[in-house]
């Protein structure tokens, strides 16, 4: 994980490999986790960048098992937003 601050917050980012494709459950897991942080967040994938708090989004990026999916954040809280959501990402099934 890559983590830089300044006055204005932090920014993080790490890239996960997918145990699982990423389908409507953990798509929602996302979205439920992006909902507990202020900061912006972005999942990247095949030269995509969406919200996870959008299910539909998230879905749409194709990413399928054994895919690499990048988090990035910016904000105060960025650094927690990219771990709890690099570990839903981990947990997919």
């Amino acid at each position: 994980m890559s983590l830089s601050s300044d006055n204005a917050g932090a920014a993080c980012e790490t890239s996960v490999v997918l145990p699982a494709n990423l389908h409507a459950r953990p798509a929602g897991k996302l979205a439920q986790a992006a909902a507990r942080f202020s900061s912006t967040i972005l999942i990247e994938h095949a030269g995509k960048s969406v919200n996870p708090a959008g299910i539909l989004a998230v879905m749409g990026l194709g990413a399928t098992a054994g895919a690499t999916v990048t988090v990035r954040a910016e904000g105060e809280d960025a650094a927690a937003a990219v771990e709890t959501l690099a570990a839903v990402l981990h947990a997919a099934e």
